[in-house]
């Protein structure tokens, strides 16, 4: 199918963005890799009247440590393969970069954009339980100024997120990793390679003194949106990760999510208990790279 027609509209600043983005409140789209809203388009899933092309504008692209150099930062207009290869980035955030090589195909990765793919909210999409595990932030633009608001507020729905209709995504933050006491890791159930996940789990720990001191646990597609294992997590802090420490918190991950059945991927009942193996080699990975 062909989609519906529409008017295009490139603006050369965020500003311009905005403010084009308030005065068609409800009737734009904004497009930057075009990796989800153009396939929604052409199936008339999506329809907008105005699709607003954020790609010529200057700065989003960048990926630079915070003046602290405690945070990573990413302009949403970061390619996932920019993600996937950047020196910095697999040093300083390197759950990420694993996690981008894994989205699509090569195609969707030269293309599509880490704003893009949060903001789209797809609970099978891989980098949100990745920002979940890293308990990263988005900040959005809008007609009142930039906000800054933390991952687990950002991803409210399926396709559904804290954005404004006036608002877009300008840069994505992740805490930078400590170096040798920090190890993460993102495993997924895929039926073939490119696919969506079936079921995806991410982790990351800070391993101090043989004790957890952080735990973030994030899962792909077992939920109307990207989840936070709360539980998991809880369980892991302040312990030694030791056997029978990821056997209980890969548990608790399992009893969590809430997948539904699907007659592609499985049921629930099988999904739930790939979480539960998932998250167990997940954290083992982690931990393994958190001790060197």
């Amino acid at each position: 199918m062909l989609p519906r027609s529409f008017q295009y509209f490139a603006p050369g600043s965020v500003e311009d963005a905005v403010r084009f983005l308030g005065e068609h409140r409800g009737e734009a789209k904004v497009v930057a890799g075009g990796m989800s809203l153009i396939p929604l388009m052409k199936l008339r899933l999506a329809s907008p009247s105005y699709v607003v092309d954020i790609n010529g504008i200057r700065g989003l692209g960048d990926v630079a440590e915070s003046q602290d150099r405690r945070s990573l930062v990413l302009g949403a207009l970061t390619r996932h393969h920019t993600v996937e290869t950047s020196p910095l980035v697999k040093r300083r955030a390197p759950l990420l970069a694993e996690a981008a090589g894994m989205i699509g195909d090569p195609q969707v990765r030269n293309m599509g954009t880490i704003g893009g793919a949060l903001a789209h909210s797809d609970p099978s999409g891989d980098l949100g339980a990745v920002m979940l595990a890293l308990r990263g932030s988005v900040t959005a633009a809008g007609r009142g100024g930039e906000r800054e608001i933390p991952i687990d507020s950002f991803l409210v729905d399926t396709f559904t997120t804290a954005l404004e209709e006036d608002e877009l995504v300008t840069r994505v933050a992740v805490p930078a990793s400590a170096g040798g006491t920090e190890g993460g890791a993102y495993l997924k159930l895929e039926r073939k390679v490119g696919d969506f996940a079936t079921v995806g789990v991410a982790v990351q720990l800070r391993i101090e003194g043989g004790l957890c001191t952080y735990a973030g646990v994030g899962l792909t597609a077992v939920g109307p949106k990207s989840l936070r294992a709360g539980r998991a997590e809880a369980l892991l802090v302040g312990k030694r990760v030791t056997k029978e420490a990821i056997l209980e918190a890969s548990a608790a991950a399992a009893a969590e999510c809430s997948p539904s059945d699907d007659p592609l991927r499985g049921s629930a009942s099988y999904k739930r208990e790939m979480v539960g193996v998932f998250a167990r080699r997940a954290l083992e990975l982690a931990a393994g790279r958190a001790k060197g």
